[in-house]
């Protein structure tokens, strides 16, 4: 029973372990999820609480993940993960049978989830978790209440820690498909279904049906069409990168033109211009005009209107190119608004939040410099 309790105890902590570290390495990308459901559940007014609540979430899925390793309260330990694991139980079964998400976002971009494939992970832990309830006298601390109050401390400042460094600049690990060194051309391309056809004919002279693969020869003479159907031989991929149009304000499309440029490029990415944090553009307006003496292409994306646009160009004093793109796209290109990207022939460079907008004359040493 002892090593039944111990083997249940290490998966369980070890997985809330892993699921808060993942969303907590992407805080602001879990945030975005929430909003998802919030907006799904008619709960619009705790929008503005989202980043709040995705910090809140990620930093008590690994306190109470090593809490759980280290035996330490175990009572209120195994309680709370209880109460979380049925939360998490509810939200993924209501999801899954109204069809209300369709990746549930337990583990973030790292692992794609349905709801009902989650909530199946949800109710095995849900019985380790009230099995390890009722024999919890087996679980002994691994240290003493002095040590174990040191532990706690430690592990608190640093599950609330980490979120907030991956929050003010920039997740650890990019699982994204817009991570350094990813082609953004390439990830916009996927490999269609392999499929086959069949076509159904009836024989003038007998009306037999019959179905085939390949057209007779002079089928028309001994046959007649009845009808045709599809099936899928080879599931094909889909592309990582869709609804990826960069238009200029009047629409027309430039996707191309910057996405496989071959040179250096930086994307400023201001998702949403009525969000952007202003008080850095000073900093971009110099980088910019530094950018335009060395003949570097500098440009934003933002998925504003026009009529925003020409407010905010006014507002932050700027004089940068802007073109359009789909919000969404542009959250998931960078986790900072604004955000700062640099290409090379559609392949990522490097990224920055604007907590370390770097200064030009370091870019042009690193990159610049270097090509030449």
């Amino acid at each position: 029973m002892k090593i039944l309790i111990a083997v249940f105890r290490i998966i369980v902590g070890l997985l809330f372990i892993f699921s808060g570290f993942i969303k907590a390495n992407d805080t602001l990308g879990f945030s975005y999820k929430l909003d998802e459901y919030f907006e799904v559940f008619g709960t619009h007014w705790l929008q503005p609480l989202s980043l709040f609540i995705s910090i809140f979430m990620c930093a008590m899925e690994m306190l109470l993940g090593f809490m759980l390793l280290i035996g330490a309260r175990i009572k209120p330990t195994l309680w709370l993960l209880l109460l979380m694991i049925l939360f998490f139980a509810a939200l993924n079964f209501y999801s899954g049978y109204f069809d209300k998400v369709r990746e549930c976002g337990c583990f973030g971009d790292a692992i794609k989830m349905t709801p009902w494939q989650e909530f199946r992970n949800n109710v095995i832990m849900l019985v380790m978790t009230i099995f390890m309830l009722f024999k919890k006298d087996y679980i002994r601390p691994l240290f003493g209440r002095k040590i174990e109050n040191v532990f706690a401390v430690i592990i608190i400042i640093a599950c609330l820690g980490f979120p907030l460094y991956t929050y003010n600049y920039l997740p650890i690990i990019d699982f994204r498909p817009y991570a350094i060194g990813k082609n953004i051309p390439e990830q916009t391309k996927g490999v269609p279904d392999e499929v086959k056809f069949f076509y159904s004919l009836k024989d003038k002279k007998n009306g037999e049906l019959k179905e085939v693969t390949a057209w007779p020869e002079n089928w028309d003479q001994t046959y007649d069409y009845v009808s045709s159907r599809t099936e899928v031989t080879k599931k094909g991929i889909e592309a990582k990168i869709k609804d990826f149009t960069i238009s200029n304000l009047d629409g027309s499309d430039y996707t191309q033109d910057i996405i496989e440029n071959p040179d250096y490029n930086f994307l400023l990415i201001c998702y949403d211009l009525g969000k952007t944090e202003k008080s850095v553009f000073g900093k971009i307006n110099d980088f910019a005009a530094l950018c335009k003496q060395a003949n570097v292409q500098f440009i934003t994306l933002t998925s504003s209107s026009k009529e925003t646009v020409e407010k905010f160009k006014q507002d932050a004093k700027t004089n940068i190119d802007f073109y359009t793109l789909d919000g969404t796209v542009l959250k998931t290109m960078i986790r900072s608004n604004p955000g700062l990207m640099l290409l090379k022939g559609g392949t990522v460079i490097n990224m920055w939040h604007y907590h370390s907008f770097p200064s030009f004359t370091d870019v042009k040493e690193k990159y610049f410099k270097s090509s030449k």
